[in-house]
């Protein structure tokens, strides 16, 4: 009650401040934000509701609710509720003023987020301008328009981002904060596929997959975030879990829907506790065959650490030396690549 009434208060005595705080909650959702603390909840209801233990008190039994689309939480435990400030407030026990400042190094990177959104649209816009991109698709085995939209491929033929963003009033000095533009003054990304990274409803990367002779892989500055398109495929009773994007592509061409990717076979403690979350889901894990059995032996360390959570893991085995993408471009329908999945074996 008292917070709430501060909060009233802040907002009669300086509206432009309070237009502020809301701003804030937008860009940093609740529920990414207790995520972010390593919080794990499961859909109740109609699906904008989670439930998971509290973690303003001990308990056993869940009780702790988050209202995602009013990005609000209540304890039917401890009794306690309110918004992003509010559980700042109890968790860290702060003061109201003490709290919106320990969030506003997260509105900085609001910020930037902000930024790296409009980079992926620009992007995007860009894609069907430059034929080679479409043409480098196309080798890669991914050529489904819908597909391209759905994942937000772009392309970042270079020499433009940057004018676009400072024209939008970004300056150059933030741009290269945030690796958008390199210390010289040039896009970072050139002639480059780009994908958008994400954690959550945030972009917190980019990904650029080079189209010439470039070292092929680039991310931002930066965590990767989690596991990609995360939040369409976690509600599926088995995931497939695969190294790269473009196998990821062909893949969802193909109907396999409930596949992710890690962008690598090392997997961050975010998402591996992503993989880890209830409920239970089974994982296949389609790793690179690679000739000197790297990513073979990345995958047993993989299905044995999720074993030792109790989350049941399966190894897929392709063609020695394909991905699923080589695999796919290589003439494997979606009926071959079934018949794999069948015969993965446990650990």
């Amino acid at each position: 009650m008292l917070a709430a009434f501060s909060y009233a208060r802040l907002r009669r005595q300086n509206s432009t401040m309070g237009e502020d705080l809301e701003k804030l909650k937008q860009r940093l959702p609740l529920l990414d934000y207790l995520r972010q603390q390593n919080w794990c909840g499961r859909p109740a209801g109609q699906g904008t509701e989670f439930v998971g233990l509290c973690p303003l008190h001990s308990e056993s039994r869940p009780s702790f609710y988050v209202n995602a689309r009013k990005n609000l939480f209540y304890c039917h435990g401890c009794g306690q509720g309110g918004d992003l400030i509010r559980f700042v407030e109890l968790s860290r026990h702060l003061s109201f003023p003490q709290s919106l400042a320990y969030l506003q190094p997260q509105r900085v990177r609001g910020d930037a987020a902000d930024a790296r959104e409009q980079a992926v649209v620009f992007y995007q816009q860009q894609f069907p301008c430059h034929p080679e991109a479409l043409r480098y698709l196309e080798r890669r085995g991914v050529h489904d328009p819908a597909l391209i939209e759905e994942l937000r491929i772009g392309y970042a033929p270079g020499g433009n981002l940057r004018r676009h963003l400072t024209n939008q009033g970004y300056s150059l000095e933030s741009l290269q904060r945030d690796g958008l533009v390199n210390p010289q003054g040039g896009d970072t990304f050139y002639r480059r596929i780009v994908l958008p990274c994400g954690q959550g409803r945030e972009v917190v990367n980019l990904y650029g997959r080079s189209i010439g002779a470039a070292f092929p892989h680039r991310f931002l500055p930066g965590p990767k975030g989690g596991l990609f398109a995360w939040d369409s495929v976690r509600h599926f009773s088995t995931v497939i879990l695969v190294e790269g994007l473009l196998d990821l592509a062909v893949l969802g061409q193909a109907g396999f829907r409930n596949t992710t990717c890690a962008f690598g076979t090392h997997l961050t403690p975010l998402q591996f506790q992503q993989l880890s979350e209830p409920p239970v889901r089974g994982v296949y894990i389609v790793f690179d065959q690679d000739e000197n059995q790297a990513g073979q032996r990345t995958a047993h360390q993989l299905a044995r650490r999720l074993a030792g959570v109790s989350v049941p893991a399966r190894l897929v085995e392709l063609s020695a030396g394909h991905d699923p993408n080589s695999y796919f471009v290589a003439g494997a329908a979606a009926a071959d690549f079934a018949a794999c999945l069948e015969g993965a074996q446990p650990l």
